[in-house]
């Protein structure tokens, strides 16, 4: 039986979201615009997208929706609340560090305006009707994902923010399935977090799990689903010890004796040998190799095949020969990773010719491209209302969701 996430997991700025602070403010002023006119009309709201994708943000959307569906019982109250809120949190980050008894006494006002914000707000989610699809459902192109029934005016400004959590949460999910669906059951490993703001990782994370990645590299990309970061040697670390991969790997494993000892080897330029030299001397310890060989770069014993192939980069040349070197040497358990540039079309060339790879580190790829929602009205009182070429499109898969 599928479930879904609970609201409290995706650590939401509530206030914000209820006083529309982070939505496009056209969405806030249609709400007020209703609220102040003592309208409350009854809409359907339909959420689609125009690509073959794999959803996610579904949970995230009724997280949103559940924190932030309804209207202040005194308007002009909260928001100088509100103004209040906001302003202690630019003077928060101002004094912290530099005055310990002013930002305690700021935090504790914040708790304070939390709780006089929450006394003015009544909640409308209980009065909305809501169907879904789950996340990790495959979606076609303009198929329903969601539909939202209720008062407009308990709503309406929240459809930038469900939106936008749904199309950063599909768009990850779906390049994660793509690369998966390529790699023949190799182990995929999230590794685009240097390319994104830090504030993303917990959400990627969990549409990258949703996707099927088997691994991620921060502890923040895991923290949804319960997972935490890997990852090797890095290149900095070796730098750090004046270019010796085999002394970085060693002090990396006597730290973290229990983690997967994995040796980034091509720092030298020579994947064959740096390979060669660490499992020699870590011989049981190391548990797979890891390349990645710049785009611009020739490794040094694909110089020999110049001429006939593209030579630059992790190759599947490159990768044969550090695989025929370990295992003529005797290390046949050693795995090997790649990483560098991987996409769905050069996975699948990878993996057509029998390269010999054992998992496949993705970065930048994952963030590619868009997997854009909307939300249309198509219904309003019961009756047939929307704008011209929309229609109400009925999706049997959509499930009901708890209104508690």
């Amino acid at each position: 039986m599928k479930t879904r996430l609970p609201p409290h997991v995706f650590d939401l700025p509530v206030q914000e979201l209820r006083r529309g602070y982070r939505s496009d403010t056209y969405f806030w002023r249609g709400k007020m615009a209703l609220e102040r006119a003592n309208l409350h009309p009854d809409i359907l709201m339909q959420v689609f997208q125009k690509q073959h994708a794999v959803v996610a943000g579904i949970d995230e959307a009724i997280a949103i929706l559940h924190v932030a569906c309804g209207h202040f019982s005194d308007y002009l109250e909260a928001c100088n609340l509100f103004d209040e809120f906001v302003d202690l949190k630019k003077k928060g980050r101002a004094v912290y560090g530099s005055n310990r008894a002013e930002y305690e006494r700021i935090m504790r006002r914040k708790l304070d305006l939390h709780e006089e914000l929450d006394a003015l707000w009544v909640s409308g989610y209980a009065d909305l009707h809501i169907q879904a699809l789950f996340d990790g459902d495959l979606a076609t192109p303009w198929e329903s994902v969601m539909h939202i029934r209720g008062d407009a005016a308990s709503f309406l400004h929240l459809e930038t923010i469900y939106l936008g959590v749904l199309a950063r949460r599909t768009r990850v999910a779906t390049n994660v399935r793509h690369v998966v669906d390529v790699a023949n059951g190799k182990s995929v490993l999230f590794f685009p977090a240097r390319y994104d703001h830090w504030a993303v990782q917990g959400g990627d994370g969990y549409a990258a799990q949703i996707g099927g990645a088997h691994g991620v590299s921060t502890d923040a990309q895991g923290e949804w689903w319960g997972g935490k970061g890997a990852g090797t040697v890095p290149h900095a670390l070796i730098a750090a010890l004046g270019g010796n991969t085999v002394e970085a790997v060693r002090v990396f494993g006597d730290a973290y004796p229990n983690v997967n000892l994995v040796a980034l080897v091509d720092f030298d330029n020579d994947c064959v040998a740096t390979a060669l030299e660490c499992a020699r001397q870590l011989e049981d310890k190391l548990w797979a190799v890891r390349l990645d060989t710049s785009e611009n770069l020739v490794d040094r014993s694909v110089l020999p095949l110049m001429g006939t192939i593209k030579p630059t980069g992790v190759i599947p040349e490159l990768v044969d020969a550090v695989r025929d070197a370990l295992d003529q040497a005797g290390f046949p358990h050693v795995r090997i990773i790649v990483s560098g540039g991987f996409t769905p079309e050069r996975i699948a060339a990878f993996e057509e010719r029998g390269t010999p790879v054992d998992a496949y580190g993705v970065g930048s790829y994952f963030l590619s491209d868009g997997y854009d929602f909307t939300a249309d009205v198509v219904e309003t009182n019961g009756q047939p209302c929307a704008k011209a070429g929309r229609v109400r499109r009925d999706n049997p898969r959509l499930s009901a969701v708890s209104p508690t």
